[in-house]
């Protein structure tokens, strides 16, 4: 049937087995299905609406077309929303994909609308390695496989602000303005991750406390497992944001102290041709009594005093150490 794109059986042993779609309205009593859709196929929704087990509330949550990470429990199910970093090519990894479960004691289902590189590592574990016998292990495991494909992104995100750091600290001008966007661009990114890996933390850490026939108690400590890694992940994308303010701080202290230089320069070329300029100005005017106007070495006598005066004028600035 189309708009499944994944059918999988998990026996009471962890052992998974390709699954007959025409099993899905009926939950098994040992072990679980796994099924996996694809919402914007048009069939999706008409599956679900044909399965008394996904009432209306699921199906909305299952097929919404932006969710934030969050728990629902429902009786005896549970609702739960989760975020993917984006690692689809020409994607960002920031525009993170939605994954939204409907999880009941004898079926998982989730649906998304984009591929998932976490989709395909749960696929490659259920063909080659026993999983867990219970939804619920099988969600802490999903959830892990998720926050694990984070961690090569958190990771590029540092050894970014690490090559920022070291490039503040040379002395090229240009390559200070070439920091600049970069450092607004990585502490953007890291906002926008960390907006849903926060909720996320929190959605978890909901689900590991519910008591469900469905959830034992290694189920409970694998959920808050994963809740504790999407903490870490939360609080390094929170290091690099903090690291991005500083970075750009140094950056606008740079900038600072390169204008303040320029000024200092600007200010004692000031001071320098202020009094020679003043009495070059005086010289010129054109009222008796001026010396030297009819003196043949007038002009030098003026131009000695000048130079005078300037050399003067930089020795003390020099002692001043304002050069």
């Amino acid at each position: 049937m189309s708009g499944i794109v994944h059918a999988w059986k998990i026996d009471g042993n962890g052992q998974a087995s390709p699954a007959a779609i025409d099993d899905f309205d009926e939950p098994l009593a040992e072990g679980y299905y796994w099924y996996h859709f694809d919402r914007n196929d048009p069939a999706t929704q008409a599956l679900f609406d044909a399965d008394e087990g996904v009432d209306v509330i699921a199906t909305r949550t299952l097929l919404a077309a932006d969710t934030r990470p969050r728990t629902i429990v429902r009786g005896r199910d549970v609702l739960i929303n989760l975020r993917g970093v984006n690692l689809n090519p020409g994607a960002q990894p920031e525009d993170m994909i939605p994954l939204r479960f409907f999880i009941q004691a004898g079926r998982v289902i989730t649906c998304n609308g984009k591929p998932m590189k976490a989709i395909g590592d749960m696929v490659e574990r259920l063909e080659t390695q026993t999983v867990s016998r219970t939804p619920g292990g099988f969600i802490a495991t999903f959830a892990l496989a998720v926050i694990e494909r984070m961690t090569p992104t958190i990771t590029d995100l540092n050894e970014q602000v690490d090559e920022l750091e070291d490039l503040i600290d040379s002395s090229g001008r240009n390559r200070h303005d070439q920091a600049r966007p970069k450092v607004a661009e990585l502490r953007r990114e890291a906002i926008l991750l960390r907006r849903y890996l926060a909720p996320q933390k929190d959605a978890l850490i909901t689900l590991s406390q519910q008591q469900l026939p469905w959830i034992g108690q290694d189920d409970q400590l694998r959920l808050r497992d994963a809740a504790d890694q999407a903490t870490r992940v939360a609080e390094e994308l929170d290091a690099v944001r903090e690291r991005c303010a500083i970075v750009k701080d140094q950056l606008t202290d740079i900038r600072a102290e390169q204008m303040n230089q320029n000024m200092m320069i600007l200010s004692v070329v000031a001071a320098i041709f202020l009094p020679l300029g003043l009495i070059s100005g005086m010289m010129g005017i054109n009222v008796g009594g001026m010396p030297w106007v009819e003196a043949e070495m007038g002009f030098w006598y003026v131009t000695a005093i000048v130079v005078a005066i300037g050399l003067l004028q930089l020795a003390l600035f020099r002692l001043l150490k304002w050069l």
